[in-house]
């Protein structure tokens, strides 16, 4: 799957009042600009023409525009955010989508689900039970995955201690081949996968994105890096420490399509 856009949204300034668990400390919000700045132009870097979105001072954690929608080669999928001082994104996230997709579907309550425990594989997608998201939520999104003809499978990661979004514990590179934390690299889903697994010290670094011809990963990981560039990819590391300090990965910082 080749990519072509983004939709990107620089940290606003009430960034640090967004939700938490890293005990890293409070983010740098110049510091934090920056490495978005840095961020984008990897991205156009790696071929994507970009949308920039305003900060929204309202929403702390709209910088991380993947959790509002999940969007498909065939349709937007709007989401509805665990966390219920996110569900205002919602809407801004589709007035801006809809531009883009004809078709446009949405979860909706009791449902909820956030877009980094979506982690496409080719035609598949793996569903990550959550937190953020559950049963309800994922089950929309399985049938409406269904209709546009993909399939999916269901991960349950709530209690994976060191893991808040599926996405925070695995990605998938590509010709088959997903990289996992130790903590879920044994999922069943994963049986028909070649799994390369993440040691504890650099399982911040199991997030990453493969964009055509790159991969974008967190900077300060170098087995991660060097698995990836094993495989023959040209990596592209990132300095990620600010995003890091909010629960943040490279993957929640845009909207690829």
């Amino acid at each position: 799957m080749r990519f072509t856009r983004a939709i990107v949204r620089p940290p606003s300034r009430t960034f640090a009042d967004g939700l938490t668990h890293a005990n890293l400390g409070k983010p740098d919000l110049e510091k934090a600009r920056v490495q978005h700045a840095t961020y984008c132009s990897a991205l156009e870097h790696c071929g994507l023409t970009l949308t920039f979105l305003d900060p929204d001072d309202k929403y702390p954690d709209s910088t991380f525009v993947e959790d509002p929608a999940v969007l498909t080669t065939h349709a937007a999928i709007l989401t509805n955010p665990g966390a219920a001082s996110r569900n205002g994104e919602v809407s801004g996230i589709a007035s801006v989508v809809s531009k883009f997709y004809a078709r446009v579907e949405r979860v909706r309550a009791p449902g909820t689900l956030e877009g980094g425990d979506i982690c496409q594989a080719d035609d598949h997608f793996f569903i990550g039970l959550s937190q953020r998201t559950n049963p309800e939520g994922a089950r929309q999104l399985a049938e409406i995955l269904a209709a546009h003809g993909y399939t999916s499978s269901i991960i349950d990661i709530r209690n994976a201690t060191t893991v808040l979004h599926l996405k925070t514990g695995m990605s998938y590179l590509g010709d088959g081949r997903v990289i996992a934390m130790e903590e879920i690299a044994d999922d069943p889903a994963f049986a028909e996968y070649e799994v390369v697994r993440v040691p504890p010290a650099e399982s911040y670094a199991a997030n990453f994105l493969r964009i055509n011809d790159h991969v974008i990963v967190a900077a300060g990981f170098p087995g991660v890096a060097a698995a990836v560039r094993g495989f023959g990819h040209e990596i592209i590391p990132l300095d990620m420490s600010e995003f890091r300090k909010m629960d943040g990965s490279l993957s929640c910082l845009s909207l690829r399509f």
